[in-house]
Protein backbone atom coordinates (compact mmCIF):
# COMPACT_ATOMS: atom_id res chain seq x y z
CA UNK A 1 0.00 0.00 0.00
CA UNK A 2 1.07 3.23 -0.87
CA UNK A 3 0.15 6.56 0.94
CA UNK A 4 -0.43 10.11 -0.03
CA UNK A 5 -1.82 12.98 1.96
CA UNK A 6 -4.76 13.10 -0.80
CA UNK A 7 -6.47 10.82 -3.64
CA UNK A 8 -8.54 12.07 -5.96
CA UNK A 9 -10.89 10.20 -8.09
CA UNK A 10 -11.49 11.28 -11.72
CA UNK A 11 -9.07 12.99 -14.14
CA UNK A 12 -11.64 15.25 -15.70
CA UNK A 13 -11.44 19.00 -15.96
CA UNK A 14 -12.22 19.09 -11.99
CA UNK A 15 -9.90 16.31 -11.21
CA UNK A 16 -6.79 17.63 -13.09
CA UNK A 17 -7.39 21.12 -11.75
CA UNK A 18 -7.99 20.11 -8.08
CA UNK A 19 -4.95 17.48 -8.05
CA UNK A 20 -3.03 20.38 -9.82
CA UNK A 21 -4.01 22.56 -7.13
CA UNK A 22 -3.30 20.40 -4.36
CA UNK A 23 0.40 19.02 -5.61
CA UNK A 24 1.40 22.87 -5.93
CA UNK A 25 0.53 23.14 -2.42
CA UNK A 26 2.89 20.47 -1.49
CA UNK A 27 0.22 17.68 -1.16
CA UNK A 28 0.81 14.54 -2.23
CA UNK A 29 -1.33 13.51 -4.17
CA UNK A 30 -2.79 10.49 -6.35
CA UNK A 31 -4.83 10.99 -9.70
CA UNK A 32 -6.79 8.07 -10.76
CA UNK A 33 -9.11 7.70 -13.52
CA UNK A 34 -10.52 4.24 -15.00
CA UNK A 35 -10.09 5.52 -18.89
CA UNK A 36 -7.04 4.91 -20.80
CA UNK A 37 -6.48 9.01 -20.66
CA UNK A 38 -6.77 12.19 -18.65
CA UNK A 39 -9.48 14.97 -19.72
CA UNK A 40 -11.38 12.58 -22.38
CA UNK A 41 -14.58 15.01 -22.22
CA UNK A 42 -12.56 17.83 -22.13
CA UNK A 43 -11.16 16.76 -25.72
CA UNK A 44 -14.21 16.06 -27.92
CA UNK A 45 -16.21 19.37 -25.45
CA UNK A 46 -16.94 22.52 -27.87
CA UNK A 47 -16.59 20.82 -31.07
CA UNK A 48 -12.82 19.78 -30.03
CA UNK A 49 -11.84 23.13 -29.28
CA UNK A 50 -13.02 23.46 -25.28
CA UNK A 51 -15.51 25.96 -24.53
CA UNK A 52 -13.35 26.74 -21.10
CA UNK A 53 -15.40 29.27 -19.61
CA UNK A 54 -18.34 31.94 -19.90
CA UNK A 55 -17.22 35.79 -18.95
CA UNK A 56 -21.13 36.40 -18.08
CA UNK A 57 -20.42 33.63 -15.40
CA UNK A 58 -23.04 34.36 -12.26
CA UNK A 59 -24.61 32.00 -9.62
CA UNK A 60 -28.15 32.63 -11.09
CA UNK A 61 -26.34 30.49 -14.48
CA UNK A 62 -26.68 27.18 -12.26
CA UNK A 63 -29.34 25.45 -11.60
CA UNK A 64 -28.98 23.84 -8.17
CA UNK A 65 -30.92 22.52 -4.50
CA UNK A 66 -29.43 25.55 -2.90
CA UNK A 67 -29.57 28.67 -5.85
CA UNK A 68 -26.63 30.30 -3.48
CA UNK A 69 -24.10 27.26 -2.90
CA UNK A 70 -22.13 28.08 -5.94
CA UNK A 71 -21.67 31.30 -5.11
CA UNK A 72 -18.72 31.04 -2.41
CA UNK A 73 -16.47 28.96 -5.17
CA UNK A 74 -17.32 31.43 -8.08
CA UNK A 75 -16.80 34.12 -6.51
CA UNK A 76 -13.25 32.93 -5.28
CA UNK A 77 -11.96 31.95 -9.00
CA UNK A 78 -13.64 33.72 -12.19
CA UNK A 79 -13.58 33.55 -15.64
CA UNK A 80 -10.71 35.83 -15.59
CA UNK A 81 -8.77 33.71 -13.58
CA UNK A 82 -8.56 30.43 -15.78
CA UNK A 83 -8.42 32.90 -18.43
CA UNK A 84 -4.93 34.23 -16.82
CA UNK A 85 -3.73 30.41 -16.52
CA UNK A 86 -4.37 29.84 -20.45
CA UNK A 87 -2.80 32.83 -21.62
CA UNK A 88 0.24 31.80 -19.18
CA UNK A 89 0.39 28.69 -21.38
CA UNK A 90 0.21 30.82 -24.81
CA UNK A 91 -3.12 29.03 -25.42
CA UNK A 92 -4.45 31.46 -28.08
CA UNK A 93 -8.44 32.04 -27.70
CA UNK A 94 -11.68 33.72 -28.98
CA UNK A 95 -15.07 34.89 -27.73
CA UNK A 96 -17.72 33.64 -29.86
CA UNK A 97 -21.23 34.05 -28.78
CA UNK A 98 -23.19 35.10 -25.34
CA UNK A 99 -19.36 34.98 -24.00
CA UNK A 100 -18.87 31.82 -24.89
CA UNK A 101 -14.70 31.48 -25.27
CA UNK A 102 -12.50 28.85 -26.92
CA UNK A 103 -9.52 27.97 -27.97
CA UNK A 104 -8.27 29.08 -31.49
CA UNK A 105 -6.80 25.27 -31.74
CA UNK A 106 -7.24 22.21 -29.89
CA UNK A 107 -9.00 20.86 -26.62
CA UNK A 108 -6.10 18.74 -26.45
CA UNK A 109 -4.05 22.33 -25.78
CA UNK A 110 -6.15 22.67 -22.67
CA UNK A 111 -5.46 19.00 -20.96
CA UNK A 112 -2.23 19.23 -22.23
CA UNK A 113 -1.98 22.49 -19.75
CA UNK A 114 -3.71 20.63 -16.99
CA UNK A 115 -1.51 17.62 -16.34
CA UNK A 116 1.75 20.12 -16.95
CA UNK A 117 -0.25 21.36 -13.98
CA UNK A 118 -0.41 18.43 -12.20
CA UNK A 119 3.30 17.64 -13.30
CA UNK A 120 4.31 20.93 -11.33
CA UNK A 121 2.49 19.55 -8.01
CA UNK A 122 4.11 15.99 -8.59
CA UNK A 123 1.08 14.35 -8.61
CA UNK A 124 0.91 10.70 -9.47
CA UNK A 125 -1.34 10.03 -12.52
CA UNK A 126 -2.68 6.88 -13.24
CA UNK A 127 -5.06 6.53 -16.00
CA UNK A 128 -6.17 2.74 -17.36
CA UNK A 129 -7.16 0.93 -13.86
CA UNK A 130 -10.67 0.50 -12.76
CA UNK A 131 -11.39 1.39 -9.47
CA UNK A 132 -12.03 -1.55 -6.91
CA UNK A 133 -12.76 -1.03 -3.07
CA UNK A 134 -13.24 2.03 -1.71
CA UNK A 135 -12.93 1.76 2.28
CA UNK A 136 -12.77 4.27 5.28
CA UNK A 137 -11.09 3.43 8.01
CA UNK A 138 -8.93 4.61 11.28
CA UNK A 139 -9.53 7.59 9.66
CA UNK A 140 -8.14 7.21 5.88
CA UNK A 141 -9.30 6.26 3.19
CA UNK A 142 -8.18 3.19 1.55
CA UNK A 143 -8.72 2.73 -2.45
CA UNK A 144 -7.82 -0.28 -4.79
CA UNK A 145 -6.83 -0.36 -8.33
CA UNK A 146 -5.84 -2.25 -10.62
CA UNK A 147 -3.41 -4.73 -8.75
CA UNK A 148 -2.71 -1.66 -6.62
CA UNK A 149 -3.43 -0.05 -3.39
CA UNK A 150 -3.51 3.45 -1.76
CA UNK A 151 -4.11 5.30 1.01
CA UNK A 152 -5.07 8.67 2.50
CA UNK A 153 -6.70 10.98 4.90
CA UNK A 154 -8.33 12.93 2.07
CA UNK A 155 -10.80 11.22 -1.04
CA UNK A 156 -12.21 13.42 -3.54
CA UNK A 157 -14.84 12.43 -5.93
CA UNK A 158 -14.33 14.17 -8.89
CA UNK A 159 -16.03 11.71 -11.36
CA UNK A 160 -18.99 13.24 -12.85
CA UNK A 161 -21.84 11.85 -13.77
CA UNK A 162 -23.37 9.28 -16.22
CA UNK A 163 -23.98 11.62 -19.35
CA UNK A 164 -21.92 10.74 -22.48
CA UNK A 165 -21.44 6.87 -21.30
CA UNK A 166 -19.50 6.26 -24.49
CA UNK A 167 -16.81 8.36 -22.71
CA UNK A 168 -16.56 5.71 -19.69
CA UNK A 169 -19.36 7.95 -17.95
CA UNK A 170 -21.28 6.25 -15.20
CA UNK A 171 -22.95 7.03 -11.61
CA UNK A 172 -19.89 6.02 -9.54
CA UNK A 173 -19.87 9.22 -7.53
CA UNK A 174 -23.59 8.59 -6.47
CA UNK A 175 -22.68 4.84 -5.36
CA UNK A 176 -19.25 6.39 -3.10
CA UNK A 177 -21.47 9.26 -1.65
CA UNK A 178 -23.97 7.03 -0.67
CA UNK A 179 -21.55 4.51 1.04
CA UNK A 180 -20.23 7.28 3.15
CA UNK A 181 -23.88 8.61 4.24
CA UNK A 182 -24.53 11.52 1.72
CA UNK A 183 -27.81 11.92 -0.12
CA UNK A 184 -28.18 12.40 -3.55
CA UNK A 185 -30.47 14.78 -5.49
CA UNK A 186 -32.25 12.74 -8.47
CA UNK A 187 -29.89 12.44 -11.62
CA UNK A 188 -31.37 13.11 -14.78
CA UNK A 189 -29.60 14.84 -18.25
CA UNK A 190 -29.43 17.85 -18.98
CA UNK A 191 -28.89 20.18 -22.09
CA UNK A 192 -30.17 17.10 -23.88
CA UNK A 193 -32.48 16.88 -27.15
CA UNK A 194 -35.89 16.68 -26.63
CA UNK A 195 -38.58 14.15 -28.26
CA UNK A 196 -41.93 14.77 -29.23
CA UNK A 197 -44.69 12.34 -29.63
CA UNK A 198 -46.46 10.94 -32.38
CA UNK A 199 -48.75 13.28 -32.71
CA UNK A 200 -46.48 16.06 -33.35
CA UNK A 201 -44.95 14.24 -36.51
CA UNK A 202 -45.56 16.81 -39.18
CA UNK A 203 -42.82 18.75 -37.49
CA UNK A 204 -40.70 15.58 -38.11
CA UNK A 205 -40.31 16.77 -41.75
CA UNK A 206 -38.74 19.63 -40.75
CA UNK A 207 -35.64 18.23 -39.75
CA UNK A 208 -33.09 19.36 -40.02
CA UNK A 209 -34.63 22.88 -40.03
CA UNK A 210 -33.52 25.16 -37.77
CA UNK A 211 -34.54 29.18 -36.45
CA UNK A 212 -34.07 30.88 -33.52
CA UNK A 213 -36.74 31.45 -31.23
CA UNK A 214 -37.44 32.35 -27.53
CA UNK A 215 -37.70 28.63 -25.68
CA UNK A 216 -39.71 28.45 -21.69
CA UNK A 217 -41.30 26.19 -19.76
CA UNK A 218 -44.88 26.94 -19.33
CA UNK A 219 -45.48 28.30 -15.44
CA UNK A 220 -41.45 28.91 -15.55
CA UNK A 221 -39.45 32.21 -15.43
CA UNK A 222 -36.43 31.11 -17.28
CA UNK A 223 -36.19 32.09 -21.09
CA UNK A 224 -33.47 30.97 -23.47
CA UNK A 225 -33.35 32.94 -27.26
CA UNK A 226 -31.28 31.19 -29.46
CA UNK A 227 -31.39 28.57 -32.25
CA UNK A 228 -33.54 25.76 -32.36
CA UNK A 229 -33.52 22.97 -34.73
CA UNK A 230 -35.70 20.03 -35.47
CA UNK A 231 -35.00 16.61 -35.63
CA UNK A 232 -36.16 13.53 -36.55
CA UNK A 233 -37.05 12.52 -32.74
CA UNK A 234 -38.48 15.87 -31.57
CA UNK A 235 -36.01 19.23 -30.56
CA UNK A 236 -33.07 20.31 -30.31
CA UNK A 237 -30.24 23.44 -30.76
CA UNK A 238 -28.98 25.53 -28.13
CA UNK A 239 -32.72 26.81 -27.14
CA UNK A 240 -33.56 24.00 -26.20
CA UNK A 241 -30.94 22.47 -24.53
CA UNK A 242 -30.50 24.95 -22.24
CA UNK A 243 -34.58 24.87 -21.34
CA UNK A 244 -33.73 20.67 -21.03
CA UNK A 245 -32.34 21.62 -18.20
CA UNK A 246 -35.24 22.87 -16.33
CA UNK A 247 -37.63 20.77 -18.11
CA UNK A 248 -39.41 17.54 -16.63
CA UNK A 249 -41.55 15.00 -17.37
CA UNK A 250 -45.42 16.65 -17.90
CA UNK A 251 -43.91 20.36 -18.59
CA UNK A 252 -44.67 22.19 -22.03
CA UNK A 253 -41.85 23.77 -23.90
CA UNK A 254 -43.16 27.07 -25.72
CA UNK A 255 -41.58 28.78 -28.85
CA UNK A 256 -41.77 32.15 -29.58
CA UNK A 257 -41.37 32.24 -33.06
CA UNK A 258 -40.39 35.44 -34.82
CA UNK A 259 -39.37 37.08 -31.42
CA UNK A 260 -38.80 40.70 -33.45
CA UNK A 261 -42.04 41.01 -34.01
CA UNK A 262 -43.86 43.66 -32.03
CA UNK A 263 -47.18 42.77 -30.50
CA UNK A 264 -49.88 43.21 -33.81
CA UNK A 265 -47.65 42.86 -36.38
CA UNK A 266 -49.66 40.52 -38.61
CA UNK A 267 -52.89 43.11 -38.70
CA UNK A 268 -50.22 45.54 -39.53
CA UNK A 269 -49.40 44.03 -42.82
CA UNK A 270 -52.63 43.14 -43.63
CA UNK A 271 -53.25 46.86 -43.98
CA UNK A 272 -50.10 47.28 -45.28
CA UNK A 273 -50.00 44.64 -47.94
CA UNK A 274 -53.61 42.69 -48.10
CA UNK A 275 -52.92 40.81 -51.03
CA UNK A 276 -49.98 39.13 -49.52
CA UNK A 277 -50.65 35.47 -48.85
CA UNK A 278 -50.78 34.60 -45.32
CA UNK A 279 -48.25 32.55 -45.58
CA UNK A 280 -45.86 34.98 -46.65
CA UNK A 281 -46.57 37.38 -44.71
CA UNK A 282 -46.18 35.14 -41.59
CA UNK A 283 -43.21 33.55 -42.86
CA UNK A 284 -40.93 36.51 -43.29
CA UNK A 285 -38.24 35.81 -40.98
CA UNK A 286 -38.61 32.12 -41.05
CA UNK A 287 -37.49 29.24 -43.13
CA UNK A 288 -39.72 28.48 -45.70
CA UNK A 289 -40.54 24.66 -44.81
CA UNK A 290 -41.28 26.02 -41.30
CA UNK A 291 -43.58 28.62 -42.36
CA UNK A 292 -45.36 26.50 -44.60
CA UNK A 293 -45.81 24.03 -41.59
CA UNK A 294 -47.27 26.58 -39.33
CA UNK A 295 -50.03 27.71 -41.50
CA UNK A 296 -51.15 24.60 -41.99
CA UNK A 297 -51.19 23.79 -38.37
CA UNK A 298 -53.08 27.44 -38.01
CA UNK A 299 -55.56 26.03 -40.52
CA UNK A 300 -55.43 29.86 -42.45
CA UNK A 301 -54.51 30.29 -46.19
CA UNK A 302 -54.87 33.09 -49.12
CA UNK A 303 -54.99 36.74 -48.94
CA UNK A 304 -54.29 38.33 -45.63
CA UNK A 305 -56.67 40.81 -46.36
CA UNK A 306 -59.47 38.47 -46.20
CA UNK A 307 -58.77 36.81 -42.76
CA UNK A 308 -60.54 38.36 -40.02
CA UNK A 309 -58.54 40.47 -37.28
CA UNK A 310 -59.75 38.13 -34.41
CA UNK A 311 -57.90 35.08 -36.58
CA UNK A 312 -54.84 36.85 -36.78
CA UNK A 313 -54.92 37.70 -32.90
CA UNK A 314 -54.99 34.56 -32.41
CA UNK A 315 -52.62 33.36 -35.00
CA UNK A 316 -50.12 36.01 -33.87
CA UNK A 317 -50.43 35.01 -29.93
CA UNK A 318 -49.82 30.87 -30.97
CA UNK A 319 -47.10 32.58 -32.91
CA UNK A 320 -45.82 33.97 -29.64
CA UNK A 321 -46.39 31.07 -27.40
CA UNK A 322 -46.02 27.78 -29.64
CA UNK A 323 -46.87 24.81 -27.08
CA UNK A 324 -45.00 21.45 -27.45
CA UNK A 325 -45.54 18.71 -24.86
CA UNK A 326 -42.25 16.73 -25.65
CA UNK A 327 -42.53 12.53 -23.98
CA UNK A 328 -38.81 12.33 -22.94
CA UNK A 329 -35.01 13.29 -23.29
CA UNK A 330 -32.76 11.57 -25.95
CA UNK A 331 -31.30 10.67 -22.18
CA UNK A 332 -27.71 10.49 -20.94
CA UNK A 333 -26.59 9.24 -24.42
CA UNK A 334 -26.85 12.80 -25.71
CA UNK A 335 -26.82 14.84 -22.87
CA UNK A 336 -23.60 17.58 -22.37
CA UNK A 337 -24.22 17.43 -18.75
CA UNK A 338 -25.66 15.54 -15.75
CA UNK A 339 -28.33 17.51 -13.79
CA UNK A 340 -28.91 16.21 -9.92
CA UNK A 341 -25.80 14.83 -8.49
CA UNK A 342 -24.68 14.84 -4.42
CA UNK A 343 -26.67 17.34 -2.44
CA UNK A 344 -25.53 20.74 -1.77
CA UNK A 345 -26.86 20.66 2.17
CA UNK A 346 -23.96 17.85 2.70
CA UNK A 347 -21.05 20.21 1.30
CA UNK A 348 -19.04 22.94 2.79
CA UNK A 349 -19.78 25.87 0.12
CA UNK A 350 -16.28 26.79 0.95
CA UNK A 351 -14.50 23.98 0.51
CA UNK A 352 -16.84 21.26 -1.07
CA UNK A 353 -16.17 18.58 2.17
CA UNK A 354 -18.51 16.94 3.27
CA UNK A 355 -20.10 17.80 6.90
CA UNK A 356 -20.47 13.98 8.00
CA UNK A 357 -17.60 12.48 6.42
CA UNK A 358 -14.26 14.22 7.04
CA UNK A 359 -11.87 14.09 4.41
CA UNK A 360 -14.24 13.39 1.90
CA UNK A 361 -14.78 16.08 -0.93
CA UNK A 362 -17.22 16.44 -4.14
CA UNK A 363 -16.33 18.40 -6.97
CA UNK A 364 -17.74 19.20 -10.49
CA UNK A 365 -20.50 17.78 -11.92
CA UNK A 366 -21.16 15.09 -9.77
CA UNK A 367 -22.44 17.64 -7.15
CA UNK A 368 -25.85 18.95 -7.95
CA UNK A 369 -24.70 22.09 -9.54
CA UNK A 370 -25.70 22.31 -13.27
CA UNK A 371 -24.51 26.03 -15.23
CA UNK A 372 -26.15 26.98 -18.25
CA UNK A 373 -24.93 25.76 -22.05
CA UNK A 374 -21.77 27.76 -23.15
CA UNK A 375 -18.94 27.19 -21.08
CA UNK A 376 -20.23 27.68 -17.65
CA UNK A 377 -20.05 24.06 -16.11
CA UNK A 378 -16.40 24.17 -17.24
CA UNK A 379 -15.92 27.10 -14.96
CA UNK A 380 -17.96 25.40 -11.77
CA UNK A 381 -15.29 22.31 -12.61
CA UNK A 382 -12.69 24.98 -11.93
CA UNK A 383 -13.82 26.76 -9.30
CA UNK A 384 -14.94 23.90 -7.24
CA UNK A 385 -12.02 22.53 -7.91
CA UNK A 386 -9.89 25.40 -6.77
CA UNK A 387 -12.07 25.36 -3.30
CA UNK A 388 -11.04 21.75 -2.91
CA UNK A 389 -7.65 21.83 -3.56
CA UNK A 390 -6.84 25.15 -1.66
CA UNK A 391 -8.69 23.24 1.40
CA UNK A 392 -6.86 19.59 1.58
Amino acid sequence: MTDYDAIVLGAGAAGLFCAATAGQRGKRVLLLDHAGEAGKKILISGGGRCNFTNLHTAPDRYIAGNAHFAKSALSRYTPADFIALIEAYGIAWHEKTLGQLFCDGSAKQVVAMLLEECAKGSVTVRCGDATGAVEHADGRYRVDYGSHCASAPVLVIATGGPSIPKMGATGFAYDLARKFGLKVVQPRPALVPLTLPGEEALFRELSGVSTEIVARIDGGKAAFREAALFTHRGLSGPAILQISSYWKRGDTVSAQFVPDRPQGWLKAVKRERPRLSFRKAMGDGLPERLADALAARLGLEGEIGNLSDKALAAAEARLARWPFLPDGSEGYAKAEVTAGGIDTAELSSKTMESRKAPGLYAIGEAVDVTGWLGGYNFQWAWASARAAGLSI
